[in-house]
């Protein structure tokens, strides 16, 4: 299999212009979960991903650590390009991760998604066997984490609960950002009480989600009942400032040029549209995986990561000091009699 290797240096510039007079959102914080206190200047990208069965590898450097703790991140449908998440990315890389990405489709269309999960783990066992070779970055899969993104989430999920039968490593964690099949069933499971009791499960449903909806995301969180470490937050819109916060599907994207493989199709189309970087990401996505992998790893950060604390479920404020709408807590079925924990069905 071919392979390219490369230098990705820091950052993509803002794509998005923004009114003059209308409030800003809040930049990077400088350290904490989301934060850019990097341990690494760049990173490294390798491409094994020809075939569906591939994936990209990314591993940190400029220093170039001896070893490091392993994400799998898994995309969503048809977004086969790592640039449409390479902010997101190049944040864990330089963090100090190691990111493996799984391609596990051929296109839009092919193959079927009963074979998604084959694909995906196979491309796992792949960069198993790269990441033995010389001057690789030594991988730490007792500490690796899942993340997934629609079909990506839903992916991440079933073998969250399913590890064992495809023999790869236990994750610590998954984080399911509006995970869905959409009209398709491949990769459902009836009920998701096979993942494990040490599996933390994070799941963020977004309120203007027209494309999967939340049916499915309900069933995983309630379903994983072995897991007390299981958290589902609802990501509501803001549009006070500019550009505006929505919340939509494909509110993870997060566009980086530096990481674009040349593949096109509509999904990666639609992510030059969608695909900024803002609050959402430094104080949501990006700070709740940040905070969830220091909890599960080394029991650090654990308000951040769980338990409906104002350090969770802040998303900081616009440039004119008003509070960006926070995430809302979802409880677990048996807790919503309680007022605390009620769901905003609205």
């Amino acid at each position: 299999m071919s392979w390219l290797y490369f230098t990705v240096f820091i950052a993509l510039p803002h794509l998005f212009a923004t009114p003059s007079d209308a409030p800003k959102g809040p930049a990077q914080p400088e350290d904490g979960p989301g934060g850019r206190a990097y341990l690494h200047d760049s990173v490294r990208v390798s491409d094994f991903a020809d075939d569906p069965q591939g994936y990209w590898l990314f591993e940190p450097s400029y220093p170039q650590p001896d070893s490091a703790p392993v994400i799998i991140f898994n995309h969503g449908y048809g977004a086969i390009n790592p640039m449409v998440y390479g902010g997101w990315i190049q944040h864990l890389v330089r963090r100090g991760n190691i990111v493996v990405f799984p391609r596990y489709q051929k296109n839009m269309i092919s193959p079927l998604p009963r074979k998604f999960a084959l694909n995906i783990t196979r491309a796992i066992h792949a960069a198993r066997v790269e990441l033995l070779q010389p001057g690789r970055v030594r991988p730490q899969w007792d500490k690796m984490l899942m993340v997934g993104h629609s079909y990506g989430g839903a992916m991440s999920a079933y073998l969250a609960a399913r590890y064992d039968r495809y023999q790869i490593p236990k994750p610590l964690g998954i984080m399911l950002c509006a995970p869905g099949t959409g009209p398709l069933r491949g990769g459902r499971l009836d009920d998701y009480s096979d993942i494990p009791e040490d599996i933390g499960v994070l799941l963020i449903n977004n309120a203007r989600d027209h494309v999967v909806g939340d049916e499915f995301q309900y069933h995983i969180f309630s379903t994983a009942t072995a897991s007390p470490r299981r958290n589902m937050l609802r990501q509501l819109p803001d549009e006070y400032g500019a550009p505006n916060i929505g919340a939509g599907h494909n509110e993870c994207y997060s566009l980086n040029l530096d990481f674009d493989s040349g593949l096109r199709n509509p999904t990666v189309l639609r992510s030059f549209r969608v695909g900024q970087i803002d609050a959402l990401d430094y104080y949501g996505y990006w700070k709740l995986l940040d905070a969830m992998a220091d909890c599960l790893r080394s029991g650090n950060n654990c308000s951040v990561a769980f338990g409906h604390t104002d350090e969770q479920l802040s998303l900081g404020a616009w440039s004119d000091g008003t509070t960006i709408q926070p995430l809302k807590p979802i409880a677990h079925p048996a807790q919503e009699a309680n007022e605390d924990y009620a769901l905003d069905t609205k």
